[in-house]
C-alpha cells in the first residue's frame, strides 16, 4: 500500500499497557489507520468521542469503573457513530450476544494472532467502502453479512500450512501493487506451483483480490493483492 494519509482515524480503550501497545502496533502496520487517542477507562474513552469523530474503536470489554459493553451502550445512546471491534478475553456466549446486538464489527478473543487482526481491519475497509455506494448489491451484502463466519470456520485445506499462509500474506502486505504468482515465489523463496496453490487458497477465501493484466502486450499475466488494499 502507498497512501499519502491514512484513511481511518482509530481510539484504543484498554487498560493493559502491553495488550494497548500491541494493539497500535498492529493497527499501524496497516498505513490505511492512524491511532489517535489510547485510553485505559471507559469514561474518558466516553468524553473524547462525544466531541471528536472517529472512524473505528479498539475496545475492551473488562474495565475497571465502566466496562466495554456499557461504554458501547452509552455510546449509541448519545449518537456517535464510530464502528467497534472488541478485543477481549471474554468468549462466553452472553458478552458475545450482547456485543452483536450492539453492531460490533467484529470480535477479536484473546490471544490472537496478527493475521485474524489483520482480516478485522480489512473486513472494517470492506464494510465502510460497500456502505459509501448509493446501492448495495445483494452480492456485497451477502460478503458483508456472512464475513465473520467465513475467516473464523473456514478450514485450511489438506497440503497448506498456516505459517507459509502468513508469511505469502505479511509479504503481499508490504507490496503496493499487484503481485504475479511468479514474483511472489521469488519474494518468499517458494516455487511458482507452491504459491499458486495458495494464492487458489486465499482468493477463493476473499483474503486476496486478483486481477488480469493485460498491459504486457505478450500473454496477460494474473496480479494477485490482499483484499482491500487498494489499487
Amino acid at each position: 500500500m502507498n497512501r499519502s494519509r491514512p484513511l481511518y482515524h482509530v481510539v484504543i480503550v484498554e487498560d493493559d499497557p502491553m495488550v494497548a501497545m500491541l494493539n497500535r502496533r498492529y493497527t499501524q502496520k496497516d498505513e490505511r489507520f492512524v491511532v489517535d487517542k489510547e485510553f485505559n477507562q471507559g469514561q474518558q474513552a466516553l468524553d473524547y468521542l462525544r466531541y471528536h469523530p472517529a472512524d473505528l474503536l479498539l475496545l475492551d470489554l473488562y474495565m475497571p469503573q465502566m466496562g466495554g459493553l456499557e461504554l458501547l451502550r452509552m455510546l449509541r445512546t448519545a449518537g456517535v457513530c464510530v464502528d467497534v471491534i472488541l478485543i477481549t478475553a471474554a468468549s462466553d456466549a452472553a458478552s458475545v450476544e450482547q456485543a452483536m446486538r450492539l453492531g460490533v464489527v467484529d470480535y477479536l478473543v484473546k490471544p490472537f494472532a496478527y493475521q485474524r487482526f489483520q482480516q478485522a481491519l480489512d473486513h472494517f475497509h470492506r464494510r465502510r467502502q460497500a456502505v459509501q455506494c448509493p446501492v448495495i448489491s445483494q452480492e456485497s451484502l451477502d460478503k458483508l453479512l456472512h464475513i465473520q463466519a467465513d475467516v473464523v470456520n473456514h478450514s485450511i485445506p489438506k497440503g497448506l500450512q498456516q505459517k507459509t499462509l502468513d508469511y505469502i500474506c505479511q509479504y503481499l502486505h508490504t507490496q503496493s501493487g499487484g503481485q504475479t504468482c511468479e514474483q511472489i515465489a521469488h519474494g518468499v523463496g517458494l516455487s511458482a506451483v507452491t504459491v499458486r496453490h495458495y494464492m487458489a487458497y486465499l482468493t477463493q477465501t476473499g483474503q486476496v483480490e486478483n486481477q488480469v493484466d493485460y498491459s504486457t502486450g505478450g500473454r496477460p499475466s494474473t496480479l494477485y493483492r490482499m483484499a482491500g488494499s487498494g489499487h
